[in-house]
């Protein structure tokens, strides 16, 4: 068989060793789980203060004297705009002058018909006229000389009534064929078509070449350039308008023209309600008739509280501002409001008259929010 080696041969330790270590072992474990046992953690640090969420500037709501306004819309319209027709029918229209947007002066040249036939007849006229004026004179002589004879018996009353009568015939188909060269100088006048009053031209109908018929439109003059704002008006507030008022108009372009009311309508749309306010404006500028234009008119002076429109926000509908408690903290507070020029606003209701609130900045705080208030 084999030989299998035998393993090596442990020495075994009394136990009676560990009775003087066992102590101490002990001890030092109780030790050392005694002085971790005692290390309290860290103590946390307090918590900081709430921080303010923004740094604000507030202001008080000022009292000022403010013009009392009334707000309306209309049109541009020509004060007067006057049709410019031919009063003479079957004449050709051989010369146009005037063009659309000239300035005129009254009595000047616009356009000008043909004048062949007209002075044809009036030469025609003129020479009737110089053959009565000749049968005239002669009827005259043989009246008079009837009245001079008739007493002494040499011709008959008979004679003497026919002289007489035909001085008279001669001197009315005088005074007729003068009639008829009045009428033929008119007609030759009225060739020319001419301004009735000073203006601007704006419209123009007639055509060089074209006939001219009685009546028919060749212009249309806006005269004087007077140019008038025909704002419509709300019927409950047409009582406070008057001949007089002021009024300022804005243009599409920005530019605002002064103007005084000169009229109110005497009747109101039964439609819309409204009525017509006829506003003059003193310098029309590069306003145009047929412009959709707001203006307002002008009623005085009125105190009025107010504040920066920076101050007064939109949330939910309505108007709030934002005042600044003892304690720092927004309070959000509805207000009513009112007129508005340039860039401050009038409160109506809702906010003492020594209330402080936030300048700008307001939208990005809520109801409650601790603020830094900083003077401004």
């Amino acid at each position: 068989m084999p030989h299998i080696p035998s393993r090596p041969h442990r020495t075994a330790w009394p136990l009676s060793w560990l009775h003087p270590v066992l102590p101490v072992l002990l001890a030092g474990a109780l030790a050392t789980g005694t002085a971790q046992g005692t290390d309290a953690p860290p103590p946390r640090p307090a918590a900081s203060a709430t921080r303010p969420a923004l740094t604000v500037t507030t202001v008080a709501a000022q009292r000022i004297d403010w013009p009392q306004r009334l707000a309306a819309a209309g049109n541009i319209a020509a004060w007067q705009e006057v049709v410019i027709g031919s009063e003479l029918g079957g004449l050709r229209l051989v010369e146009v002058v005037a063009q659309v947007g000239d300035r005129v002066r009254r009595g000047q040249l616009l356009a000008r018909l043909s004048v062949d036939m007209i002075d044809a007849e009036l030469a025609q006229t003129r020479a009737g006229l110089a053959e009565a004026q000749a049968l005239l004179a002669e009827a005259q002589a043989n009246a008079n000389r009837a009245r001079e004879l008739q007493p002494s018996g040499m011709i008959s009353s008979q004679q003497a009534q026919q002289a007489i009568t035909a001085e008279q015939a001669a001197r009315a188909r005088l005074a007729s064929l003068q009639a008829r060269l009045q009428a033929d100088e008119l007609r030759l006048r009225q060739t020319r078509i001419v301004a009735p009053d000073d203006g601007v031209i704006s419209a123009r109908v007639a055509t060089e070449g074209a006939m001219a018929q009685p009546g028919q439109e060749l212009f249309r003059l806006i005269r004087r350039g007077r140019l008038e704002w025909r704002a419509e008006v709300a019927a409950a507030d047409l009582a406070r308008l008057e001949p007089g008022t002021p009024a300022a108009v804005r243009t599409p372009s920005g530019v605002t023209l002064e103007g005084t009311v000169r009229q109110v309508a005497p009747t109101v749309d039964t439609q819309t309600r409204n009525g017509l306010v006829y506003v003059d404006l003193a310098r029309p500028g590069d306003a145009k008739p047929g412009m959709f234009v707001r203006g307002e008119f002008s009623f005085g002076r009125s105190p009025a509280l107010t504040l920066p429109q920076t101050a007064v926000l939109l949330r939910d509908g309505h108007a709030v501002v934002l005042r600044v408690g003892a304690d720092q903290r927004v309070q959000m507070a509805k207000v009513q409001t009112g007129r508005r020029q340039g860039d401050r606003v009038e409160v109506l209701d809702g906010l003492p008259g020594d209330a402080r609130v936030i300048a700008s900045g307001g939208a990005f705080l809520a109801d409650g929010d601790l603020v830094k208030v900083v003077s401004q």
